[in-house]
C-alpha cells in the first residue's frame, strides 16, 4: 500500500470475505444496525471504490471511510471508559497498521489529538529489512519512527499527562510475548503494563530472530510476526518523544470506542472481556 498506493486484490478478497463473516454473524444475532469504518489504508488507496463495491455486494455493507482525527477520537473514547476514572489525565497511543494516532486530555473528550502517517506495516515497507534484520536495519525503524512521530511531540508539553495507554494489535501482541502466554488471553492483557526496558528487551529479542522463529514465540499472532518489529519501534519512539516509562496496555480500541459513540453510550455497554 506505501509504496503503491493501491490496495491489493488479495487483500480486498480476504477483507471483504471476513467482513461477510461478520455481517452474517451480527444479523443472525439480532443486530438491527451494524457500523462498519475504515482506516489508514482505504483513505490512502487510490482504488478504495474496489474494496467499497466489493463489500456492499458480499456484506450488503458500505464501509464508512473515517479520518484520522475521527479514528483518535474514538479511541480516546474506549481509553477513557477504561482508564479515565475519577477524571484521570491520559495520553494515548494507538499504533495501527499505517497510522498512529496520539490523543492528550482528562475526560470524555481529548484535549488535544494528532493522526501520523506512520504504522508497523507502513514503517516495515519503508525500510524494507532484511530477515532477521542487521543492526542498520534496526537502528533504521527508530529513527524512521522517531522522525514520522515529531509532529506529535507537542502534545506532550500539554497539562494533562498522567497515564500512557497503548491501543491495538501491535501493543497487545507486545504484552503476550512478553509474559509468554500460551493463548491469548483479553483478562490477562488488558491492563497490563509494560516498561521501557522491557519493551527494549523484545526490540533486540525479536529483531534478532527470523520472520519464521519469531511466529513461534509464545504469545505472538504468528500474521503480525513480519511487522512487529516496526510496531515496537514505534511504541517506543513515542514513549521516549513523549516522556514516559511505562505504559498501559487496552485490548480495545476504535471498535470500542465506534460502539459506545453510535449504540448509546458507555453505560449501555458491557465491558467484559471477549
Amino acid at each position: 500500500m506505501d509504496s503503491t498506493g493501491r490496495l491489493s486484490a488479495d487483500a480486498i478478497r480476504d477483507t471483504v470475505e471476513v467482513l461477510a463473516r461478520f455481517a452474517a454473524e451480527a444479523r443472525a444475532l439480532g443486530a438491527r444496525d451494524i457500523a462498519c469504518v475504515t482506516t489508514s489504508a482505504a483513505r490512502d488507496a487510490a482504488n478504495g471504490s474496489e474494496f467499497f463495491e466489493a463489500a456492499r455486494g458480499a456484506a450488503g455493507l458500505v464501509p464508512e471511510v473515517i479520518s484520522g482525527e475521527e479514528e483518535a477520537r474514538l479511541v480516546w473514547a474506549s481509553a477513557w471508559s477504561d482508564f479515565g476514572a475519577g477524571s484521570e489525565a491520559l495520553t494515548v497511543v494507538d499504533v495501527g497498521g499505517g497510522s498512529t494516532e496520539i490523543c492528550v486530555g482528562r475526560g470524555p473528550s481529548p484535549q488535544a489529538r494528532r493522526s501520523v502517517q506512520i504504522g508497523a506495516v507502513r514503517l516495515t515497507e519503508r525500510v524494507a529489512p532484511p530477515d532477521p534484520p542487521d543492526a542498520t536495519a534496526l537502528a533504521a525503524l527508530r529513527q524512521g519512527a522517531a522522525e514520522a512521530l515529531q509532529s506529535a511531540v507537542g502534545l506532550g508539553s500539554h497539562p494533562p499527562r498522567g497515564r500512557l495507554v497503548g491501543v491495538a494489535g501491535t501493543v497487545t501482541t507486545l504484552a503476550a510475548v512478553e509474559r509468554a502466554l500460551p493463548v491469548y488471553d483479553a483478562g490477562v492483557v488488558h491492563g497490563a503494563e509494560l516498561s521501557r526496558p522491557a519493551l527494549e528487551g523484545l526490540y533486540a529479542r525479536m529483531g534478532a530472530l527470523t520472520t519464521a522463529r519469531r511466529a513461534q514465540l509464545p504469545g505472538m499472532e504468528p500474521k503480525r510476526a513480519d511487522v512487529i518489529v516496526a510496531g515496537c519501534a514505534i511504541v517506543l519512539e513515542a514513549m521516549r518523544l513523549l516522556g514516559f516509562d511505562r505504559l498501559t496496555v487496552s485490548d480495545r480500541g476504535v471498535r470500542w470506542g465506534l460502539l459506545y459513540d453510535r449504540f448509546g453510550g458507555d453505560s449501555s455497554v458491557d465491558r467484559s472481556p471477549r
